[in-house]
């Protein structure tokens, strides 16, 4: 009931006007005083909202919210500048939410029979939004993109491997669009600009060793981080905001995100990640660098080569070198 009511009044300030709290409340079937309540929760979760007495409530900057038929209708002008008519999405796959806990866990829950292949969702909030190791990602209302999209892996659980690679190319993919400068991925799920981190990915599988499993894809991509919750940060960390002109419009991203997710799953699908290493390679952050391997409480120092076929970072110690293949693993620069 309490999400219901705060997304109405979300929809009602988004336009940046004025709005009574009386005819919110009367709108909506509640109190002023409990219309109070639910703008002091809002402005908990970041939306700068102020009241002026006599006025109502406002936000401080107008807000354009992501929106379904906006999304589809940059979809429609990918597919259709690319003659590729396997970039628009089914709409029925796709779902826009204003609050949620997780996009992951939202399509975790719906495995395996409401689900089904390329489904998306995409929220303004997350209050339980999660990163690689159980690290909380920090998600300010309609400041980032927060996106989630499910695979099959058909071949079982084994498919799943390089598949954080896939998606890190394809989320460079998608901000290349936009930035100028070079988009940098760091193994196995990091996407940074200027040596900074700009988004994160989380690989989620459910299923057995051999057939079918399911995969959920969550991707979380800084746009315009508010001050408040950058100082929360204790990595470096930049925003697509810093490093473009123009303010950028967040349905077109999440329709690049989108295109290019499935564009990348599809190849890998069909032929592996043999034949994207060249561009892993070409953006790779640490090729050829000294870096430290922090596996719990144990640290190893050596080069990086690299990654191979099977997405396994390669790292040589003693004039040797050796497939990594994730889990618990931390890799890190040596200054």
């Amino acid at each position: 009931m309490a999400k219901a009511i705060q997304e109405k009044i979300i929809t009602s300030l988004a336009q940046g006007d004025f709005v009574s709290g009386q005819d919110l409340g009367d709108k909506l079937g509640v109190s002023r005083a409990a219309i109070s309540n639910h703008i002091k929760a809002l402005a908990e979760i970041g939306l700068d909202i102020f009241r002026v007495t006599g006025k109502g409530y406002k936000l401080a900057q107008p807000l354009t919210l992501l929106a379904r038929e906006k999304i589809f209708a940059h979809l429609r002008l990918i597919a259709k500048q690319s003659n590729d008519s396997t970039k628009v999405l089914d709409e029925n796959l796709l779902e826009v939410h204003s609050l949620i806990d997780s996009t992951n866990s939202y399509l975790l829950r719906k495995i395996p029979n409401q689900i089904s292949k390329g489904q998306t969702c995409v929220a303004e909030y997350q209050h339980a939004g999660r990163g690689r190791r159980g690290r909380q990602w920090l998600s300010p209302f309609g400041s980032h993109i927060y996106l989630s999209m499910y695979w099959p892996l058909e071949q079982g659980m084994s498919q799943a491997m390089g598949l954080s690679l896939v998606i890190g190319l394809a989320i460079s993919d998608a901000i290349a669009f936009y930035v100028n400068e070079d988009v940098q991925l760091k193994w196995p799920n990091d996407i940074y600009i200027q040596g900074k981190k700009v988004a994160g990915i989380l690989v989620e599988l459910e299923g057995q060793t051999q057939g079918l499993s399911h995969c959920v894809i969550g991707v979380g991509i800084n746009v315009q981080m508010p001050s408040s919750i950058g100082e929360q940060i204790d990595q470096p960390w930049t925003d697509l905001s810093q490093h473009l002109q123009q303010k950028i419009d967040r349905n077109e991203l999440v329709a690049q995100i989108i295109s290019n997710m499935n564009k990348r799953l599809i190849q890998h699908q069909q032929d592996g990640f043999a034949g994207m290493l060249d561009d892993w390679h070409s953006k790779d952050l640490f090729l050829n660098k000294a870096v430290k391997i922090i596996t719990g409480s144990k640290e190893t120092k050596g080069i990086y080569r690299g990654v191979n076929e099977q997405g396994a970072m390669l790292l040589e110690c003693d004039n040797k070198v050796v497939p990594i293949y994730g889990g618990e693993v931390s890799l890190r620069g040596i200054k």
